[in-house]
């Protein structure tokens, strides 16, 4: 049995940790509630660009050493930026927890922001956006994003535009780093086999000294639209996500939305994928995801088929959305219902997974959410509330839809707002690494 506790350093950094007797490894995260929706337009792109950063020197190690210290020991040491929030860790062996502590806490806290450092990274950036603009299937979610939140921070490119990576200064990335890295809005996390006394002594040592700021201000709550945005552009398939709004993260309704949307798409039995690709071989790829956020979110179905099919495959998709309004079977829901479980509980074995479960936890919900009581949660789902939801949300006259691909003179189902071709000026996201 595992045992969650949490603890505040001296700083009023809040320490969380989830001891797993048995496990033979720990991770340990510095989580950070700010992402690409706490950027202005013009500094869109720089939260990422920090991530980067703090990997590039500290006056007590260069980027080699920090890199090796941890590989050395064959562990793990990544970061990633969301839209929400940001996470640097490392998962090691539990007798090299120590080694983790003092690396995380040294580059978190005493960066260098070094100059020529930063320009060698500036371009790694922008090679890395290019790449992402090269790849169809990756930035059509940005596309759908930016229209789909158009007019609020959530529409940004969590890598930013290439014109604000090339415009940043040192000075900029400094005050940023100092008004949302040295807040409140930092907290750190560990699980695996660990001891909770010795993670808060352990990150006592750099953290527990700090001064820290207030949290910035909250943003706005999003606004969704519907409507189309056709990206004309010479591909060998035209790659579309439709979406709708759906639930905000930390709504009591999410595991309705978490089985309807196994149901509709997450997975070879899906609904989607035996109609689109099974029966008609439409597509190779075709799936739905969620994005859900503190105070919105979307339901988005994802594919790519050639410009002949296009039409048909949205005319599929707009189908399975009635026939989910129409409800679902009580076999349908029994097995999605074991899908989302035995998916989240094989999961959790890993203690990177269970580190980032708590940190979720924290940011959505200020505490953790017992498994037990998720499990509970999800086979307390009937058919007819799942029938009421998707009756709520799968709806075209709610949904965007974005394409790229040869799509000039490409004929909209009905329900769907027609739009003008565009020529791309695309920018990307970050996936998560």
């Amino acid at each position: 049995m595992s045992r969650i506790s949490k603890s505040t350093l001296d700083s009023g950094i809040n320490v969380i940790t989830e001891e797993m007797p048995d496990a033979e490894s720990a991770t340990l995260g510095i989580w950070v509630r700010t992402g690409s929706r706490n950027e202005s337009r013009g500094l869109n792109g720089i939260s990422h660009f920090i991530e980067h950063l703090l990997f590039k020197g500290t006056p007590k190690r260069n980027a080699l050493e920090i890199s090796r210290e941890i590989e050395s020991v064959g562990g793990v040491l990544n970061a990633f930026t969301s839209r929400e929030y940001t996470c640097f860790y490392a998962k090691v062996l539990n007798k090299d927890i120590a080694r983790a502590a003092d690396l995380l806490s040294d580059i978190f806290i005493n960066p260098n922001f070094d100059s020529v450092e930063m320009d060698k990274e500036r371009s790694v950036v922008l090679q890395e956006i290019k790449m992402v603009e090269d790849t169809p299937d990756d930035i059509i979610h940005d596309i759908y994003a930016g229209e789909f939140w158009k007019g609020h921070p959530l529409s940004y490119p969590i890598l930013g535009p290439d014109k604000n990576i090339e415009s940043l200064i040192r000075e900029d990335i400094v005050e940023y780093y100092n008004i949302h890295y040295r807040s409140r809005n930092v907290f750190i996390v560990a699980a695996g086999g660990v001891k909770h006394a010795s993670i808060l002594k352990l990150m006592n040592k750099g953290f527990g000294r700090l001064k820290l700021t207030e949290s910035p201000e909250n943003i706005p709550d999003p606004v969704t639209h519907p409507g189309t945005r056709l990206v004309q552009k010479d591909l060998e398939q035209v790659h579309m996500c439709l979406g709708v709004p759906a639930l905000a993260q930390p709504d009591p309704n999410r595991y309705k939305l978490y089985l309807l949307n196994t149901i509709l798409g997450s997975g070879m039995s899906s609904r989607l994928f035996q109609e689109v690709r099974e029966k008609r071989g439409l597509a190779y790829s075709v799936f739905s995801y969620l994005n859900l956020y503190k105070d919105s979110g979307s339901l988005v179905v994802y594919s790519g088929t050639t410009k002949e099919n296009f039409s048909e495959l949205l005319s599929i998709v707009l189908r399975e959305f009635a026939r989910m309004r129409r409800g679902v079977t009580k076999i349908e829901l029994k097995e999605a219902k074991s899908q989302l479980k035995g998916g989240m509980l094989l999961g959790l074995e890993s203690s990177e997974n269970r580190m980032t479960k708590l940190a979720r936890d924290e940011i959505y919900f200020g505490a953790p959410v017992d498994i037990k009581k998720i499990v509970a949660s999800i086979d307390h789902v009937r058919t007819d509330s799942l029938e009421k939801l998707a009756s709520e949300i799968l709806r075209p006259s709610k949904a965007m839809l974005a394409a790229i691909g040869k799509v000039r003179g490409a004929e909209l189902p009905k329900g769907l707002k027609k739009a003008s071709v565009k020529k791309p000026a695309l920018k990307a996201r970050k996936k998560p690494a």
